[in-house]
């Protein structure tokens, strides 16, 4: 196995690795580290939990000279990235005296501009980078290397403007390093418009099949919750993530969690920056062990040691379900992602399952006690509202023979529409 001095990787930056307990290169970083210290540029294909951090982190710190200016920029597309590459590569660099500043909208800008005049690498997100810019306290013109991490995620947030707009005013010569799980049009134009021969490092953008053990439920929409905390409660379980599709769902999800006692934080798009990173912070630390999650947590950021996933309903996006379920089974480590599917989730699933050939296997139903699911929704909705909230008599949900009237699993037939879409339920 090798190790980061095979790489050419200098004495200090492998001390700060190794005191960050990182030994051994991943292969994303076996391929990406050589390449950028030859000065190439670099596209890297990965998945979360990869090391695509120190894949470019670390060359980026051996590239930069101390007391020598902004000679880096790191661009990221969320708040909550920018801290987390920012903790990372300060670690990184506690042997090298090099200063890293981190610029991000939603707080002040003086303290992030005092920093960025004493800073070597800043790492940032595409909007208060360009608002500083603007203002004129950002000059480029000594970058020698620019980095986009999650570049896909930028183009999806409809950040390739400012991403154009930044990179024009660095040098012509400067190094561009490239990440992210899949390619566009506008990265293409990326490509093709600003880089210079690049060779492209690849890891795969699929969980280890050995590691993670993928199941599916097929239930009606309305049992979903009940079933939700029955596998919450029969699952030998450490740290537990449940990805809901809507900032609505996690909140409703949250809330219904804390009518049964079950101890759980929430994270989504709408919550302020600084009461988002406290729930992160706070969740790696086991408090609590449970985090319920809208898309912004499924990508980039530093979530740890998660045994289990659960997906409570799908995104649109067959891709984001290859992000959720690698939160779990990383480093080495074994771990379980649930899917609980609906008549509105099937077309989703069905997508993904052809897309990535992911191997989850049909659960058998199982029964479960019926549990109320509070909406908030008014009383006007009357008793047939107060009836559907409480699951079926059964406790136990409909299988492929169904009579609701959807296609059985991996069919061609669109699923039947929701018959609870006009009474108010929205979980």
């Amino acid at each position: 196995m090798k190790r980061f001095t095979d790489l050419g990787v200098k004495p200090e930056i492998v001390r700060g690795l190794e005191d960050d307990k990182i030994y051994n290169p991943t292969n994303i970083q076996e391929q990406s580290i050589p390449a950028a210290h030859e000065g190439k540029d670099v596209i890297g294909m990965s998945r979360t939990g990869s090391g695509k951090t120190a894949a470019f982190g670390v060359p980026v710190l051996e590239k930069v000279q101390k007391s020598q200016g902004l000679q880096a920029v790191i661009l990221t597309p969320t708040r909550e990235l920018a801290v987390q590459i920012s903790r990372q590569m300060q670690k990184w660099a506690k042997y090298t005296e090099l200063k890293i500043c981190t610029v991000y909208g939603g707080v002040a800008y003086e303290p992030q501009i005092e920093n960025l005049k004493i800073s070597e690498i800043m790492v940032g997100t595409p909007g208060r980078v360009l608002d500083i810019m603007e203002k004129g306290f950002l000059k480029l013109h000594q970058i020698n290397t620019f980095v986009l991490d999650e570049a896909d995620k930028m183009v999806e947030m409809g950040f390739i403007e400012d991403i154009e707009r930044i990179i024009q005013p660095m040098p012509k010569d400067r190094q561009i390093i490239l990440f992210g799980a899949t390619l566009s049009s506008e990265i293409d134009h990326i490509k093709n418009t600003h880089m210079n021969d690049p060779i492209t490092a690849e890891s795969s953008l699929h969980v280890e099949k050995d590691l993670l053990k993928q199941y599916y439920y097929e239930i009606s929409h309305r049992e979903k919750f009940s079933l939700l905390v029955h596998l919450l409660k029969k699952e030998e379980t450490d740290r537990v993530m449940i990805f809901c599709s809507s900032r609505s769902t996690v909140e409703l999800v949250y809330k219904n969690l804390r009518h049964q006692n079950i101890k759980a934080e929430m994270i989504h798009g709408k919550l302020s920056q600084n009461k988002r990173q406290r729930v992160i912070d706070g969740f790696n630390k086991g408090r609590p062990k449970i985090l319920i999650a809208s898309a912004v947590a499924a990508r980039g950021l530093d979530i740890q040691d998660v045994t289990h996933v659960f997906n409570y309903d799908l995104s649109q996006d067959p891709q984001e379900y290859i992000h959720r379920v690698g939160r779990t089974a990383r480093a080495g480590a074994e771990g379980v992602a649930f899917t609980l599917l609906s008549e509105r989730d099937h077309e989703t699933f069905d997508q993904i399952m052809r897309r990535y050939n992911i191997p989850a296997v049909l659960l058998p139903k199982e029964s479960f006690p019926p549990l109320r699911f509070d909406t908030g929704v008014k009383k006007r909705f009357g008793d047939r509202q107060n009836h559907q909230h409480r699951g079926s008599s059964s406790g136990s949900y409909r299988g492929n023979n169904s009579s609701s009237g959807r296609s059985s699993f991996g069919r061609s037939q669109a699923p039947a529409k929701n018959k609870l879409a006009s009474s108010g339920w929205n979980a």
